[in-house]
């Protein structure tokens, strides 16, 4: 299932048009690179693994809404960031991962 969401996220990237190349690029490499991340804390942590792929989601909406809403921006990258606490000795670079993540997105969502 977390699989599945970021495919969905990945393909939302791909086809949006606001989004400029060097966008797309950052953020399909960082979602890349969560992949396997978010895999390994699925084993053990599946629930926790799906709150945080429902958070990237989310975050990736509004950061690519054509009507941008900051206030929802910053909700969804708060909840992104706060859904990796705690796995920051077990999975060093996931929670690095999502910290990168969660700012392109608010970069892009200004």
């Amino acid at each position: 299932m977390v699989q599945n969401t970021i495919e969905k996220i990945e393909e939302r990237i791909w086809t949006n048009s606001s989004l400029t190349s060097n966008n797309k690029t950052e953020l399909l490499d960082l979602l890349a690179k969560l992949k396997p991340e978010i895999a390994k804390l699925s084993e053990a942590h599946s629930e926790h693994a799906e709150s945080i792929a429902g958070f990237v989601e989310r975050s990736a909406h509004e950061a690519t809404r054509q009507e941008k809403n900051p206030t929802l921006l910053k909700i969804a990258a708060d909840g992104l960031s706060a859904s990796v606490k705690g796995f920051e000795s077990s999975h060093p670079q996931l929670v690095e991962t999502v910290s990168y993540l969660a700012n392109a997105l608010a970069n892009i969502g200004l």
